[in-house]
């Protein structure tokens, strides 16, 4: 087929990489720094020991735990230029990044532990601060009073939740000789004093119930005054522990860029052990195997065996049975719609790539429904200053790709809206201006709801169409007798609209003969059975029903692209209601209630207000929808019709380099 209408994938070669067992780290990196080869599973040779991988994966991810916890401290996001190449440290033996991270990690782990420690004591006292607070309200006992086990008698400070406390009241009043009880929001503190014999009873039946017994200090204090000394420390721990946390996150950010460095290199020895268990080995040989693109191959294997001495490397077409990984190989300036069909599904190796065509109809999908010159010059702005803020990544290629599109979606738009001379609906009418139309023919179809429609469903036919013909094409090609009378039995029945339109309709087409019209009646009828026919081949006994659906199905297909006049409309309408309100506010309501200068300028301040508010709403709402209704007709109406889907993306195993990193502060 030609690449501006469908595009087949590139060519994959299978691969086999094979080495001795001493040069099997250094091949991975070679093919790591290429970053050509999809790997897969070698089948033939037997697995690697895989104790000594995953004992070097657990360390790598000890390491990656270590720089995180380090940067877990950096107290805001910050964007860290990586000024060496993470692949000069990636080639450094793993023990000396190892022994460099436990380094700068032992530089504030004691510091670390410190905090942990003075902020568990900070807690504990608080805690002990609160629930003693309200006791020394209604008695001043020595801390030896609160907490005393003699021979007779015995004495705790109990807490529990105030259900809990009133359930259990009146069976603890029964061992009780004393209780002091204070509540402290949802929670009732009580000193209690009983028989040392009733110990066991009291103390189970208040855990049991969910409570706790308070650890009173051993003490030579007052309740009081313990208290008192309590807040003292409480603050020194504060000032204590935010000076530490200060001198913390100043450390981790002395080191902030070599710590980032490391973690990119660490997450490359991780994706590179995770293919090194794919890896095969013998006894002296290791094996790795994968595809390449077939137009790489040449080079790839030139700069491996370059790399590394000892090396024997296969290459081989792939067998009809395999489905080898996809990478398509679309122009640049219909690349960015890969991601509308991988939206919908990555196609199979040996599929068509339908992203030329759907590139075509999406954009022109996407302008009809916009059409307006602003809005589009306002979404392809949005696209580039308000969308990267919203993903995490705006370096990726596939955020790259998804800006694209909205340019030339946003380009399409513009170009339909100076055709049409649509800015802002008709906001040029505040000008005296009649039209900015540059051809008056494209205002007048895009404005008028009948003639739209028209060409919306015009549209919709020869889209529709276009589905069904490479479902014939691919039917053929596979030989598929079923969809191809069915698609042929499809074609023959819209042989019928013209007679459908004249007797239905009395519509006359210029030509026709009453003699045409009876022959395109008969031609609509062999349509039927053909389809019916074919569905019966494809699907047995419920192709019957199924065929008779197929039959309606192209009818309801075509009126969906209705919804191109729809939004269309609905976007210019709207707009220009917002301009009548503009305008009624600014020139005759507060005109009117408030005369003079100052009526004016009050009703030129709201209107503008309701101007700016209401295209603002008016453009993200078009945007929405015509991307959404745009997805809606190159899948539901057009893909489902010939277009399968479901093959493996091209993930070729590769050292990612970045400019910069963005470093996520601790929540």
């Amino acid at each position: 087929m030609i690449p501006l209408i469908l595009n087949n994938p590139e060519s994959m070669v299978k691969v086999r990489v094979m080495t001795v067992k001493d040069y099997s780290e250094k091949t991975l990196k070679t093919l790591h720094r290429i970053g050509m080869l999809h790997i897969e599973e070698g089948k033939e040779l037997k697995p690697i020991d895989k104790a000594a991988i995953e004992l070097e994966h657990r360390e790598v991810s000890e390491l990656l735990t270590f720089v995180d916890d380090v940067l877990s401290y950096i107290p805001q996001e910050e964007r860290v230029s990586l000024e060496e190449d993470v692949e000069v440290i990636y080639t450094r033996p793993f023990s000396e990044i190892g022994n460099e991270v436990r380094l700068l990690y032992n530089k504030i782990n004691k510091l670390h532990e410190r905090i942990v420690k003075l902020n568990d004591e900070a807690q504990q006292l608080i805690e002990l601060k609160r629930y003693l607070e309200p006791l020394a309200g209604q008695t001043d006992l020595r801390l030896g009073d609160l907490k005393f086990s003699g021979d007779y008698l015995f004495s705790r400070v109990f807490v529990l939740s105030n259900e809990a406390y009133k359930s259990l009241h009146d069976e603890l009043k029964n061992y009780l000789f004393e209780n002091v009880v204070a509540t402290v929001g949802g929670e009732t503190v009580f000193h209690a004093v009983a028989k040392i014999k009733e110990q066991r009873s009291i103390e189970p039946l208040v855990t049991d119930a969910g409570g706790k017994i308070l650890e009173i200090p051993d003490e030579d204090l007052t309740l009081r005054d313990f208290l008192e000394i309590t807040s003292g420390e409480i603050r020194s721990l504060e000032e204590e522990l935010a000076r530490l946390r200060e001198e913390l996150q100043s450390k981790a950010g002395e080191d902030l860029n070599r710590l980032a460095l490391l973690r990119e290199a660490l997450s490359a020895e991780n994706e590179r052990l995770l293919v090194l268990e794919k890896a095969c080995e013998a006894k002296y040989v290791t094996l790795i195997e994968g595809w390449i693109p077939e137009n790489d191959t040449e080079s790839a294997i030139s700069e491996v065996k370059e790399s590394i001495d000892y090396v024997f490397i296969d290459t081989r077409k792939p067998e009809q049975s395999e489905e080898p990984p996809t990478k398509l190989k679309n122009l640049a300036g219909i690349k960015p719609f890969q991601t509308v069909v991988n939206l919908f599904a990555t196609p199979k190796y040996r599929e068509w790539d339908p992203t030329p065509i759907i590139s075509y109809s999406f954009a022109l999908f996407f302008g009809l429904m916009v059409g307006d010159v602003i809005y589009a010059l306002g979404i392809m702005l949005l696209g580039k200053y308000l969308l990267a803020k919203l993903v995490d990544d705006p370096q990726s290629e596939n955020f790259k790709l998804f800006q694209r599109l909205i340019y030339t979606c946003g380009g399409v738009a513009l170009v339909v809206g100076l055709l049409s001379g649509t800015y802002l609906g008709n906001i040029y009418e505040f000008f005296g201006i009649e039209s900015l139309a540059l051809v008056e023919g494209v205002k007048q179809t895009l404005q008028d709801p009948i003639l739209f429609i028209v060409l919306a469903l015009g549209i919709g036919f020869v889209h529709v169409n276009i589905g069904h013909l490479l479902a014939l094409i691919k039917g053929v090609k596979e030989r598929q007798k079923g969809l191809v009378l069915n698609k042929i039995g499809l074609f023959l029945l819209q042989f019928g609209i013209p007679s459908i339109l004249h007797s239905l309709l009395h519509v006359d087409i210029p030509l026709f003969t009453e003699q045409m019209y009876s022959i395109l009646i008969y031609v609509m009828g062999v349509g039927v059975i053909l389809a019916i026919i074919g569905s019966i081949i494809q699907r047995g006994g419920l192709g019957i029903i199924l065929g008779v659906f197929d039959l309606t199905g192209i009818l309801g297909d075509i009126m969906s692209y209705a919804r191109l006049a729809g939004v269309g409309l609905a976007t210019f309408y709207l707009a220009s209601a917002f301009n009548m309100l503009a305008k009624l506010f600014s020139e005759q309501l507060l005109s009117s209630m408030v005369p003079g200068v100052a009526g004016v300028i009050i009703g030129g301040i709201i209107g503008i207000g309701i101007l700016f508010f209401g295209h603002m709403l008016n453009m993200a709402l078009t945007a929405i929808t015509g991307f959404i209704h745009s997805l809606r007709l190159c899948f539901v109406e057009f893909l489902f019709k010939f277009y399968e889907g479901g093959g493996n993306e091209y993930s070729p195993f590769k050292l990612k380099k970045r400019t910069s990193l963005l470093i996520t502060a601790k929540s």
